[in-house]
């Protein structure tokens, strides 16, 4: 069943000794309340646990049919492409959206940020982690308002649900070592990323598994300046003849970075990326990827949490993998031809 209203603007005002229209007003925004008494009505939301109700839409409803949905950025292609999964199913469910930012200064736990989402009228919290942040460990969300995790790695008690960063990885490293490579170099995403941890140690422990040479790993930004730098770079490394850039970016900007340093691909070095994210971008694509299926991971986030918000129980402790698909296309040499 949805959850019902415990907390009223009256049960506010009377904590704080006002009046309900100035609690009214501190919950809208108002700058006509004194900064003190503001202060005296928030400390009073803050110890009750009032949320704004909304009170016409809930009535209705029953609930908000508002999903919360928490991120570091929308810039980067698989949070745009998650997010644009949510927004879809949303709107087929006739569920509406709330998104916000993790702030780059204050505090940045996991509590925060869903507390800081639990002041909107929203019925549960999609959070997308692609960055670390502190509180991760042993979250307990709320119990009265349900999270879903979009992370590497499972919860306690949260669902989660991502991709197989770690398992893209090995599958990659097995693909090329079986076309004859010696061993395989790896231009990784930047040290923030848990989706870049994971791929950087599927990459190194598949290498080991195959009693390979595990060579020094390039850090990258995701971005293609970043590739185009580390594939300058390895272009004089007479061992490197296969390149797993983290993403396609850096991988496209590896290629780049070989050719202007009289490297041939894939004649010379082979090069597979991660996301498929420039079809439709780079003309005549010849990347070998992993396509990532983040549309679907926000399908799965959505129906997760509105399973969780009607009522429904959603196992924890166990993530649920949506598999990448690989895609072959010219950027890879078979040594053994």
């Amino acid at each position: 069943m949805p959850r019902s209203i415990q907390v009223s603007m009256q049960d506010v005002a009377k904590e704080a000794g006002v009046s309900p229209q100035t609690v009214s007003r501190v919950a809208n925004g108002s700058d006509a309340v004194r900064p003190d008494t503001r202060q005296r009505v928030e400390a009073a939301m803050e110890r009750l646990g009032y949320r704004p109700n909304y009170a016409a839409r809930a009535l209705k409803h029953g609930s908000f049919r508002n999903i919360g949905v928490v991120l570091f950025n929308m810039t980067t292609f698989g949070n745009s492409r998650i997010l644009n999964g949510i927004l879809n199913a949303a709107i087929a469910d006739n569920y509406s959206i709330t998104v916000q930012l993790i702030p780059t200064s204050g505090e940045r736990t996991l509590s925060a940020a869903v507390d800081r989402m639990k002041q909107q009228p929203v019925d549960g919290v999609i959070v997308l982690l692609e960055q670390r942040i502190a509180g991760f460990a042993g979250y307990q969300p709320p119990k009265d308002l349900p999270v879903v995790l979009v992370t590497e790695g499972a919860a306690d008690h949260c669902p989660t649900v991502d991709a197989d960063q770690y398992g893209c990885s090995t599958a990659i490293v097995d693909y090329l070592m079986s076309k004859g490579h010696r061993t395989v170099y790896h231009i990784a995403g930047p040290a923030s990323s848990r989706a870049a941890e994971s791929r950087a140690r599927g990459w190194r422990e598949a290498l080991e598994q195959l009693g390979a040479p595990v060579p020094d790993m390039y850090i990258g930004n995701w971005d293609a300046d970043s590739g185009y730098q580390a594939g300058m770079a390895l272009a004089h490394n007479p061992d490197c003849t296969a390149i797993y850039a983290a993403n396609d970016q850096m991988a496209y900007g590896a290629i780049q970075g070989l050719k202007a340093a009289g490297k041939r691909v894939p004649e010379d070095v082979s090069v597979v990326g991660v996301d498929d994210s420039l079809v439709n971008v780079v003309p005549r694509l010849d990347l070998t990827t992993m396509r990532m299926k983040f549309n679907e991971i926000g399908t799965t986030a959505f129906s997760m949490i509105r399973r969780q918000c009607e009522g429904e129980k959603v196992p924890v402790g166990t993530k649920t993998v949506i598999p990448a698909e690989f895609v072959e296309r010219g950027s890879v040499r078979d040594l053994n031809e």
